[in-house]
């Protein structure tokens, strides 16, 4: 299972819990609260009772309600929950739990599903861009790394959505700004095909097509 409910991308597989609109993606949850956001995620919008949580969790250990009220608590403030205005964990008072927010399944789509393909160029280099997010920065495990000076360790980020077709940059706080054309970037910004991301010194060319087939091929002239 890897779904996203924004900021937050879930990967049940790696079990890795991250944030987009950070410079440290992590969010580190212990194992237990883990399984737990992944039970209420994975059962959404279903209300599984405390009884189910302790089965699952706890398949050999007598544990009392305090105990999951613990785990609950951790997740609310990995994620910025609230618990009196709930955006994902919504309390069923004397039942149990429900994951409540909005999430998107993050795999990747079907080869006949419709395609948005995307990619950077900078002097010859092509970055091609996956579904999702793609951090750009000096960091090593950024999508887009740019071992520049001026270029922050999480200098921005593209996201990219399929299903609707949709491609948008933020700044991510970086020190020396992100622009497109000579606008600065300060809020999520929709991009489109030919448009001009400076950052830092690097001046990027986005590249946006909606199907596999890509640009055509031009014909060149051939002297006799």
């Amino acid at each position: 299972m890897r779904v996203r409910f924004p900021p937050f991308t879930l990967d049940s597989e790696t079990r890795q819990l991250s944030r987009a609109d950070r410079r440290d993606p992590d969010v580190h949850l212990s194992p237990k609260a883990f399984d737990l956001l992944c039970l209420l995620v994975q059962h959404r919008p279903k209300v599984l009772e405390k009884r189910v949580l302790h089965a699952r969790i706890w398949p050999d250990t007598y544990v009392g309600d305090a105990t999951l009220n613990v785990l609950v608590g951790e997740i609310r403030k990995a994620i910025d929950d609230n618990v009196r205005e709930p955006r994902f964990i919504r309390t069923v008072h004397g039942v149990g739990y429900a994951f409540c927010g909005d999430v998107a399944d993050d795999t990747a789509p079907s080869r006949d599903a419709p395609t948005l393909l995307c990619w950077l160029t900078w002097k010859g280099t092509t970055f091609r861009l996956d579904e999702g997010d793609n951090v750009i920065g000096r960091g090593p495990r950024c999508a887009v790394f740019l071992d520049i000076d001026g270029v922050s360790r999480r200098h921005a980020n593209i996201h990219i959505d399929v299903e609707p077709r949709s491609v948008t940059l933020a700044d991510l706080g970086s020190t020396n700004g992100t622009f497109v054309g000579r606008r600065r970037v300060t809020a999520p910004m929709p991009l489109h095909d030919d448009d001009r991301i400076t950052i830092a010194s690097v001046d990027l060319r986005v590249r946006l097509w909606a199907s596999e087939e890509g640009p055509k091929t031009k014909r060149i002239s051939r002297r006799t």
